[in-house]
């Protein structure tokens, strides 16, 4: 019995051609680059057999139209469509599983299933962002692997506790004497920066993140905030933060332009 899968011409004028890259899963590229399941017998024809279970990567706006389909054709791609995101959640989620060192294999699983499912939500929620510039099934994979990096941080930090300090304590620079000197003279600038320009949530948020190094969607999480809020306010500190070294000194102005 012939296995066939959809197989979309690269342009409505252009003779297709196909290089196979992988010979297990049948799956080839047409001259544009775009992803191609074919049939047994054409699979056969350039070397390779398909596998009757692999995931059919179609055109980018195949997916977004049988995504936007209410009937079965919808269900259907929808369920292909998890398939192809928990393959990069399970990839990314093993692959940082270090960070969660006390977990089992079943939990790791879990993990990479919870991040599936954030990650299905959003790809549903943004399907009109889509613009073709690459792969659809790169541009799932990216969710996938952020979802998955989320849930991994999330679970590592699950039962510790998030500090948000309110000075940046000295350290030791152990260097020689005038560069000792030089960096000790810095880090006071920069301590008074942040104690003086700073306010007092941005002290805590900057200090949270670059010191303490809190992942920031576990930061965001825990101050019932999101990722975005954070990140403004850390640019503004930032920001403040170079403009107080730059009064002081310790920091070059920025080169100005000169009229020609």
């Amino acid at each position: 019995m012939q296995t066939l899968h959809r197989v979309r011409a690269d342009h409505p004028h252009s003779t297709p051609r196909l290089r196979l890259v992988d010979e297990k899963r049948g799956v080839a590229t047409g001259p544009c680059g775009n992803m191609l399941i074919v049939s047994d017998d054409l699979a056969q024809g350039i070397g390779s057999s398909v596998v009757s279970d692999s995931v059919v990567v179609a055109a980018g706006e195949e997916w977004v139209a049988d995504l936007n389909d209410p009937g079965p054709a919808g269900h259907e791609a929808q369920a292909k469509l998890h398939h192809l995101i928990l393959r990069a959640t399970r990839h990314q989620v093993w692959r940082l599983r270090d960070q969660v060192v006390a977990a089992s294999a079943g939990e790791l699983e879990d993990l990479a299933q919870q991040a599936a499912s954030d990650a299905m939500v959003a790809v549903l929620g943004k399907l009109e962002t889509f613009e073709g510039r690459s792969k659809f099934s790169t541009w799932v994979f990216k969710f996938g692997v952020f979802h998955a990096g989320v849930a991994v941080r999330r679970q590592a930090w699950r039962y510790r506790e998030v500090t948000l300090p309110d000075t940046l304590d000295p350290v030791d620079l152990g260097a020689a004497p005038e560069a000792h000197a030089q960096g000790s003279d810095l880090a006071r600038a920069v301590r008074r920066a942040i104690a003086e320009d700073l306010t007092p949530h941005q002290r805590k948020i900057a200090l949270a993140l670059l010191v303490e190094e809190v992942p920031i969607d576990v930061l965001a999480e825990r101050l019932d905030t999101n990722r975005n809020a954070l990140y403004k306010t850390l640019h503004d500190a930032r920001r403040r933060l170079r403009e107080s070294l730059m009064a002081s000194g310790h920091l070059d102005q920025p080169a100005q332009g000169s009229a020609s």
